[in-house]
């Protein structure tokens, strides 16, 4: 046995909290930001990599989680994409809009459809790939490939848009998924690339997630946010719960064999994103009619984002369980995957062997 130190087996304990390496530094990093922010702005390489890195470090890791998505999973994973990506960014507006439109006053128990729609269409990119680097599959993991596109506020600028609130951002699509398409060429370009890049994928996670943590304030979140936290967890309920749906009868239609059904990155995509956080400021400098609700939107959507990021890793944990006790794994839809593929090269069908 290995000569740990005491702070290894610390860090040993600590890692088997499920998400440990997004929840952990959010935590700290939230707490850092509400009682010592002065540590966080002494400037230079400190603060440019705790405080104000985010958006780099975010970059730097879809451009190594790109790399990692090989052409032969990419079909899988794209289709894998789409349908939670359609299933998400639907159900966030037609709940937001059903309160916009439906509710008392245009909100629901103080929620505000901007936060709504805002919080519910965007996901947490690290926590999804960090939760099905652990109980998913290499297709679970490249869906994020489809999936970065609702990262920002594109989308909810798009439903608003729809409404006539809001310009299309064409060019803001193309900026938060060509990191991942840049790291997908090089990975698929060259295998020396691809194994320089693949450390990235988890060691960028804890300090984006300590990045995020250092915008979010605790004394924000208890105040106008704390409505937040039903925000979270209808995020978590009803997005998650379209997200299964969607990805089940995506399995069905496809013909895929029950064992392979494996809906793992349906659960791990019903979070909110930290990024998400900076939506209502702007969508507010698009329409200033926004600027009355932005602080509030915005507080609300960080309740969300911190309540996300602590129930789903142990919600994703449950449900990989769950899943495996009824026979279906994520290594049992990678064989059927792989089996297609032989299949396709040798020209004639191979069934796939399940666990």
């Amino acid at each position: 046995m290995e000569n740990y130190t005491g702070f290894d087996r610390v860090l040993l304990k600590v890692l088997k909290i499920p998400g440990a390496l997004m929840i952990v530094p959010l935590f700290l990093g939230v707490i850092f930001n509400t009682f010592a922010p002065e540590v966080l702005n002494i400037g230079s390489f400190t603060t440019a990599l705790f405080k104000n890195g985010l958006a780099v470090l975010i970059g730097l890791f879809f451009l190594s989680v790109g790399s990692q998505i090989s052409f032969r999973s990419a079909l899988p994973s794209v289709e894998k994409g789409i349908v939670l990506l359609v299933a998400k960014f639907g159900i966030a507006v037609i709940f937001g809009l059903g309160v916009a439109f439906f509710a008392p006053d245009g909100v629901l128990f103080g929620l505000l459809p901007l936060a709504i729609i805002a919080g519910m269409s965007n996901s947490n990119g690290s926590l999804y790939v960090a939760l099905t680097s652990q109980f998913g599959n290499k297709t679970d993991k490249g869906a994020i490939s489809i999936l970065s596109i609702n990262d920002g506020p594109f989308l909810t600028l798009v439903a608003l848009g729809v409404a006539g609130l809001a310009a299309f951002p064409l060019m803001a699509l193309f900026a938060a998924i060509f990191p991942m398409i840049f790291g997908f060429i090089l990975g698929n370009s060259s295998t020396i690339a691809r194994n320089f890049l693949a450390p990235g994928e988890k060691l960028i996670i804890p300090f984006a997630a300590f990045a995020i943590g250092a915008g979010i304030n605790l004394e924000v979140l208890l105040g106008q946010g704390a409505i937040g936290v039903l925000l979270g967890i209808a995020t978590a309920v009803i997005s998650g719960g379209a997200a299964i749906i969607s990805l089940y009868i995506w399995h069905v239609v496809r013909r895929h064999p029950k064992p392979s059904r494996n809906m793992v990155s349906a659960a791990s995509e019903a979070s909110v994103a930290g990024n998400a956080i900076a939506t209502p400021a702007v969508v507010a400098s698009l329409d200033p009619t926004y600027l009355a609700v932005q602080d509030a939107a915005t507080a609300q959507i960080a309740a969300a984002v911190v309540t996300t990021a602590f129930v789903l890793p142990f919600f994703v944990a449950w449900f990989a369980g769950w899943q495996k006790r009824n026979g279906i794994t994520p290594e049992n839809e990678e064989a059927l995957y792989e089996v297609e593929q032989t299949n396709e090269e040798v020209g004639y069908e191979i069934k796939p062997a399940t666990k």
